[in-house]
């Protein structure tokens, strides 16, 4: 059985088409489109205001959303806000975590993503001891974007230590598989379905000590899979990775295999010439996420300079002081304008791609963020008729997306032909504001 759905405008990679018919084959691909039709054929389901390929959230820690507004406010650094963030973690439990990935992600829903990266290292319970089913809270991060109603690339991340040479803190023991070997064997237990891919992570340079880096990389290169790895975030790791090492973080990840076209490094904040090429030279991705990064203090990273050396951009909520695509897409361009004191370093078209097929790229979902047959019908319609987008349709463009859209703006989410999102309501979550309410307060009490 197939399902028309008629686009009001839809954006095409290059351009807006106006009046685009889009079917949606039985096993939820486009079969086709056809653009300049006049008006809904019989039986379609309209969609009016522009719509968008889904939008992919490249890295989340789902966990985190618990910490928005209690943290933004104060003085500190991302040490001491980290502090907190472990005070959260501890009181984690499977079905806590399952309940509040569900309410998170379905808000990334409403924000109009489709696929989420998550960089998933709270592994065990408090102190270490792993559940009865060792991936228990893996297993709770996939049913909960399946009840969610999204795609899940879950990023099982190695977390083995709490700095060069230091074994885990109290808090981190949980994290810890206690080797590399031991991480591997776990993970490999994790199998991918419809809605879900497994990847790997390295925490960090200091999280993952050095002569075990090549076992996390080797377990992704046997499977293809997604390989993601927070890259000097902050100078502080960079100062203590050059006084272990003698070399930056990015110098060490290259010299144990780590860095490779399925890579992706978060942030990439804080790099030297040599980090870039080696970056870009592999053509290695990175992730920004604008708006942790300035949540956090972290600083504006290069990114103008990675993409041109040949590093793929996606794009990502991180911590979730805000979970709005759009917004960490213009925020990339608007953060390289303050820092440059120049204008204009990305199009709108290209600061859309790294939200879509190049975010679905970075997390294995090669075959989606494209509106065009034979991709996965994952899309996601913004209004034009808001205060933020109001205004004259012959200029409608990217433009509407990213510099004046908000997750607000979003109306309908359509994952794998499927509404998941329909007139601004989620389908299968029916009230999301209390399930976020609920679970938060729950796991903060």
């Amino acid at each position: 059985m197939t399902t028309t759905y008629w686009l009001e405008h839809a954006w095409l990679d290059t351009h807006v088409e106006p009046g685009v018919a889009l079917e949606v084959s039985a096993d939820g691909r486009i079969a086709s489109l056809v653009t300049g039709t006049e008006g809904p054929p019989p039986g379609a389901e309209v969609l009016r205001g522009l719509t968008l390929p889904g939008l992919a959230n490249a890295h989340s820690h789902a966990f985190h959303r618990a910490l928005r507004g209690t943290v933004q406010v104060g003085s500190g650094t991302f040490w001491t806000w980290r502090e907190v963030m472990y005070s959260v973690a501890q009181n984690l439990t499977p079905d806590a975590y399952f309940a509040l990935a569900r309410a998170v992600y379905a808000e990334m829903a409403l924000a109009g993503i489709t696929a989420v990266g998550e960089f998933h290292y709270v592994h065990h319970a408090p102190g270490g001891a792993p559940y009865a089913d060792p991936n228990a809270m893996g297993e709770a991060l996939i049913a909960a974007a399946a009840e969610a109603g999204i795609r899940i690339t879950l990023l099982d991340t190695a977390y083995l230590s709490a700095g060069f040479g230091e074994p885990p803190n109290h808090h981190q023991l949980r994290f810890s598989d206690g080797t590399a070997e031991a991480w591997a064997e776990r993970v490999s237990a994790l199998k991918g379905r419809e809605h879900a891919r497994i990847g790997a992570a390295i925490h960090s340079v200091r999280a993952v000590p050095a002569d075990q880096l090549a076992t996390v990389a080797q377990w992704a290169q046997d499977r293809r899979a997604p390989l993601h790895v927070h890259l000097s975030e902050q100078t502080a790791e960079n100062d203590a990775c050059r006084a272990a090492h003698g070399r930056t973080p990015t110098e060490l990840v290259a010299d144990h295999g780590v860095l490779g076209p399925r890579t992706t490094g978060v942030h990439n904040t804080h790099l030297t010439d040599t980090d870039i090429a080696l970056l870009g030279g592999a053509a290695t991705g990175t992730c920004m996420c604008p708006t942790t990064e300035r949540d956090l203090a972290d600083g504006i990273g290069p990114a103008v300079r990675l993409q041109r050396a040949g590093s793929p951009l996606s794009l990502g909520s991180d911590s979730h002081a805000v979970i709005d695509l759009l917004e960490e897409a213009r925020a990339m361009e608007l953060n390289e304008r303050l820092a440059s004191r120049t204008r204009g370093h990305w199009t709108a078209a290209a600061l859309l791609r790294a939200a879509t097929a190049d975010g679905h790229a970075a997390l294995g979902w090669d075959e989606a963020g494209r509106l065009e047959a034979g991709a996965l019908a994952d899309f996601t319609t913004i209004a034009l008729d808001s205060v933020r987008t109001a205004g004259p349709v012959a200029r409608l463009g990217a433009e509407t997306a990213v510099f004046a859209a908000s997750a607000a703006d979003v109306r309908h989410t359509v994952v794998g032909g499927r509404h998941v999102v329909r007139d601004g309501a989620h389908t299968l979550v029916p009230d999301v504001p209390s399930a976020l309410a609920e679970t938060i307060a729950a796991l903060r009490a």
